[in-house]
């Protein structure tokens, strides 16, 4: 059975995964001490994680340079990055990548970002399950976790959440 690439991503209400300046602080918004949402939890499935090079460049700049030292991160990029044992700078095709990825044995794989990235594997109908956690503020603009264009594909509701700071999580898997 091929592994499961899995979203897991916050946005704000209207839809947008960074303003236009990018400023991330949004997120700040929810921030609790003691609470991540379920992520260790959902991380603890994972051991492979693809982000898109600007999301690894953004992480990076805020002092992370290592954001899953625990697994295999290959960052989809148009150019060659400095890669080591764990970390892959891969600029070749992310379809192909994401298919051999799904076609070896191991746990789910993590899509971190960006939105160019989910934009592609959408198209490819690739991801089998969306974690979005909606934060309760609107940005009025930015960059859009969908962009148009993409074909339309079924879900199937698995879970929702909501938690005293106001962000509400949902779970969907694709329908096949």
């Amino acid at each position: 059975m091929p592994r499961e690439l899995v979203v897991y991503i916050a946005q704000s209400l209207d839809g947008y995964i960074a303003p236009p300046d990018e400023d991330l602080s949004f997120l700040n918004a929810v921030a609790v001490e003691g609470e991540d949402y379920g992520y260790a939890s959902f991380v603890a499935t994972c051991d492979t994680v693809i982000m898109g090079r600007r999301t690894y460049e953004k992480v990076a700049a805020m002092g992370v340079p290592d954001p899953h030292p625990e697994r295999m991160l290959y960052v989809i990029t148009s150019r060659p990055g400095p890669s080591t044992e764990r970390i892959r700078f891969h600029f070749g095709d992310p379809v192909a990548l994401v298919k051999e990825l799904k076609a070896r044995n191991g746990q789910r794989i993590y899509c971190d970002g960006g939105a160019q990235l989910v934009h592609t594997l959408a198209l490819h109908d690739l991801i089998d399950r969306y974690i979005i956690s909606t934060i309760p503020v609107l940005l009025g603009g930015g960059i859009r976790l969908f962009k148009a264009g993409r074909p339309q594909h079924a879900v199937r509701h698995v879970r929702s959440q909501t938690f005293p700071s106001g962000l509400v999580q949902g779970e969907w898997e694709r329908v096949r």
